[in-house]
Order: C-alpha cells, then sequence, then structure tokens
C-alpha cells in the first residue's frame, strides 16, 4: 500500500481520471468506465462504510485502479484497508509516516482470505 502524506495529496493529478466517492453512496451506482483511481473518503475514524465501498469496488466490480483513502486516516486503520482493498492511504496531518510504515509492515501474512487475496493461506500453493 502507498502512503502519502497529507501535504503531499492531490486530488486532481494531470493525467488521471479520478472519481471521488462521497461514504454514503453505492459504488455500483458509477461507471468505472476509464476512471484510474477512486477516491473514498473517511470523514470521522469510527465510520467505516468507506471499507465497504473499497470491499465492492475490489471483489464485486472488479475495479484494478487505484483506490485511494482520504480524509480521517489513522495508522491504526492501514492494515484493515489495505486487506478491503485499498491501495493508497493520505494520512491525516498528526499521523507519523514512519509510524504508519511499520505499522502497515507489521503483518506480511494472514489466515483468512479477503479483498485482495480471496483464497485463505491453508489453499494458497506451497
Amino acid at each position: 500500500m502507498k502512503l502519502i502524506a497529507a501535504h503531499a495529496h492531490s486530488t486532481a493529478p494531470e493525467g488521471q481520471n479520478v472519481l471521488e466517492l462521497a461514504n454514503d453512496v453505492d459504488p455500483r451506482d458509477f461507471s468505472l468506465a476509464g476512471v484510474d483511481r477512486v477516491d473514498l473518503h473517511f470523514p470521522k475514524f469510527t465510520d467505516g462504510r468507506a471499507f465497504s465501498q473499497a470491499f465492492l469496488l475490489r471483489r464485486r466490480l472488479g475495479f484494478t485502479g487505484e483506490i485511494r483513502a482520504t480524509g480521517d486516516v489513522l495508522a491504526d486503520q492501514l492494515q484493515q484497508m489495505a486487506r478491503s482493498g485499498f491501495s493508497a492511504a493520505v494520512l491525516r496531518a498528526d499521523q507519523d509516516l514512519a509510524i504508519a510504515e511499520r505499522q502497515l509492515a507489521r503483518y506480511a501474512e494472514f489466515y483468512q482470505g479477503d479483498a485482495v487475496q480471496a483464497k485463505p493461506h491453508f489453499l494458497k500453493a506451497t
């Protein structure tokens, strides 16, 4: 997962077609044709609806582009974001990038399947 400091985030990068979704909309209602990146917003860290949106985009809609978490993003949420289908996260301004990177690297694999690796660990080829 790519981690981005709050000051380095660009909402409208050149050459990318970005779709910004509020956390109260259904991603299935939007066309993803030509979309390179979907920004999902966390208005506060206790509101987890963007996790469900990311899962829908990855698993149900087969979106292969970047899914970026924006808003009130804490280092504590990064593992779950990666497992839900997010590929990038813009950290809240008070979050330390080095701590966030360590948190994300803490676990290399998981026993259960998730949005990115659907097969559980015991079914993976050895």
